[in-house]
């Protein structure tokens, strides 16, 4: 297996039954996206290895049911020009306050700019593990974990509903049908619009309690409270209620993806932030609350 480079782990591919003639050549074709040339550069740097850690040569004959190592790499990725903060940090967790727009983890146009690659190299802890996910576009308090030997215990609150999540969003200002606060419970599911969820009959399988704070001008300033972790689920049962959140890209409309090379308008994000984070440590026992610094564009 390979370290961990410049904050980046190796990714993983492992070989199938087949008559490659070669494991430069089974590359080329399973990952497409990178050249056979450049398989061949990356093997010369030592860059691509088994798991055993032996590096690989561009004439090293294929092999099945092997574990094979590299590093995801990108031409160009657009610099994210927000800093993350760590807000806490001790021997077990890290909470951070991720901005608007950064990636949590190395997927799809961004790699190095992502908050699990920052922050690895800031700190210098490659252990580092999300626990829970946020999606790009939104900010607020992420956790993560150092310690492989505790990461079940910190992931088990998470599946277990052990946590309290808080967060704050900006919408239109309701109509007279609505009063709040109210608790919105629905069945989620994926819509035939990619990436979009919508609520659909059936057993309820995602529930938000949400709380209005004040009105101004039109607009609304929220409090949510989700009691599930569902897809998009804040954003579905906003605009499920007829009060798409600010700056959102997904409802009620889609947008159409950034072309490639295309920088975001950074000057419109999405108007979610996940507030505040609690829960009683399974480790220690303590409680642990945590509140993000952010503002909204209120």
């Amino acid at each position: 297996m390979l370290p961990t480079r410049d904050g980046v782990s190796p990714s993983c591919v492992v070989t199938p039954a087949g008559t490659w003639p070669t494991m430069l050549a089974f590359l080329a074709e399973r990952i497409p996206a990178v050249c056979s040339e450049e398989w061949a550069e990356r093997m010369a740097r030592g860059e691509v290895a088994d798991d055993r850690g032996q590096r690989l040569t561009p004439g090293t004959p294929f092999k099945g049911q092997q574990k094979l190592w590299y590093y995801r790499q990108l031409a160009f990725e657009h610099p994210i020009p927000f800093e993350a903060k760590v807000v806490f940090q001790d021997d077990l967790i890290v909470v951070a306050d991720k901005p608007h727009f950064l990636p949590v983890t190395p997927k799809g146009r961004y790699v190095q700019e992502t908050l699990l690659v920052r922050l690895k190299r800031q700190l210098g802890i490659d252990t580092l593990v999300p626990m829970h996910r946020i999606d790009r576009e939104t900010a607020g308090l992420l956790m993560f974990t150092i310690q492989p030997g505790t990461r079940h215990a910190y992931q088990s609150l998470f599946r277990d509903r052990a946590v309290t999540k808080v967060y704050e969003a900006v919408a239109a200002a309701p109509g007279p049908h609505l009063s709040f606060p109210l608790t919105r419970r629905s069945r989620l599911a994926e819509s035939e619009r990619f990436m979009a969820m919508h609520e659909v009959e059936g057993e309820a399988n995602a529930e938000t309690r949400i709380e209005l704070i004040e009105t101004r001008e039109g607009r609304g300033l929220y409090r949510l409270h989700p009691s599930t972790g569902q897809k998009h689920q804040l954003r579905a049962h906003m605009h499920a209620l007829g009060l798409p959140l600010e700056g959102d890209r997904i409802y009620p409309v889609l947008q159409p993806d950034l072309a490639e090379g295309e920088a975001p308008d950074y000057g419109q994000p999405l108007q979610l932030l996940a507030k505040g984070l609690r829960f009683t440590d399974p480790v220690t026992g303590q409680a642990r609350a945590f509140e993000s610094g952010l503002k909204l564009n209120w």
